[in-house]
């Protein structure tokens, strides 16, 4: 069996990522949100919330919870991933245990917006590292091939009832502040694991196509892919032909090619959409 040259670093940099993200997620946890029975979403969440209730160790919550969902994930996505999540969630109970952070604040609205931040920034290194903390996406994507549910629309439900529980268990005020926690975590966990190059793919229809390509490779010093295509919005006569043209770009060069464009063809049809991630070709060699 023949091993990747790179493998080595690669192992080493998903470490890098799965350790940062566990001692970003046990300082969020010890030194706002446990002090201040504030919890978050999902099963970290569910954990949160039985800790407070039933008076047992959140270490060992944290692993019994999320148990099932790492059995679930061992089906619907693989045996590597399930074994690095299981590393990630021991290893996020064992720091609570051997690490004592300190408290930083008993201001409630700091707590709320900081323990959310360094609890999604750890979710999202460990998501950079091929494994989890929180155990719920994968309930998420097991229920989204099953039903007609999206993934966010399942995380979504799952939280309803966590929040409802909180609420009704702890005290309304306590709900309202652990749901601002989790709006700061998974707004964090979302720059994580997307950064801030998120990346636009940009879909051109112009008479002036080869202008406007000159300009992508030259000016943007950007790939881009043409396809040959014909105008069906005419209703007599011929269609005209003509290429279109993709690239991927970052948001923080949208604006300068619209400049361009507007130099070269006012009138030219864009279109964009979102791209979570890219690999390979030129995008992640250019600096913005």
């Amino acid at each position: 069996m023949k091993v990747s040259s790179n493998f080595p670093k690669s192992a080493l940099k998903e470490a890098v990522f799965i350790l940062s993200g566990i001692g970003c997620a046990a300082f969020g946890l010890e030194s706002f949100l446990l002090p201040n029975r504030f919890i978050d979403g999902g099963a970290t969440g569910i954990s949160l919330l039985m800790a407070e209730l039933l008076d047992i160790p959140l270490y060992l919550l944290l692993i019994v919870v999320n148990i099932p969902f790492l059995i679930l994930g061992l089906r619907v996505i693989g045996r590597g991933f399930t074994l690095k999540a299981g590393i990630s969630i021991v290893g996020l109970a064992l720091t609570l245990v051997l690490v004592d952070f300190p408290e930083i604040t008993e201001d409630k609205l700091l707590v709320a917006v900081f323990g959310g931040f360094f609890l999604g920034a750890g979710i999202g290194l460990s998501i950079r590292g091929g494994g989890v903390l929180d155990g719920t996406e994968v309930l998420a994507i097991y229920l989204s091939r099953k039903t007609a549910l999206k993934i966010g629309d399942v995380v979504i439900l799952i939280n309803v009832f966590i929040f409802l529980a909180a609420a009704y268990f702890l005290s309304i005020e306590a709900a309202l502040y652990s749901m601002l926690t989790y709006l700061a975590a998974s707004r964090t966990l979302d720059f994580v694991v997307e950064g801030i190059e998120e990346y636009t793919g940009v879909t051109i229809i112009s008479e002036k196509s080869e202008e406007i390509r000159a300009m992508i490779i030259e000016k943007m010093g950007r790939g881009l892919t043409i396809f040959p295509a014909r105008g069906g919005y005419r209703t007599h006569g011929s269609s005209a032909d003509y290429d279109v043209l993709y690239t991927v770009i970052t948001r923080l060069e949208i604006n300068k090619l619209y400049r361009e464009l507007d130099c070269i063809d006012p009138k030219a049809f864009v279109i964009m959409n979102s791209i979570n991630d890219t690999r390979g070709g030129m995008i992640k060699k250019l600096p913005v």
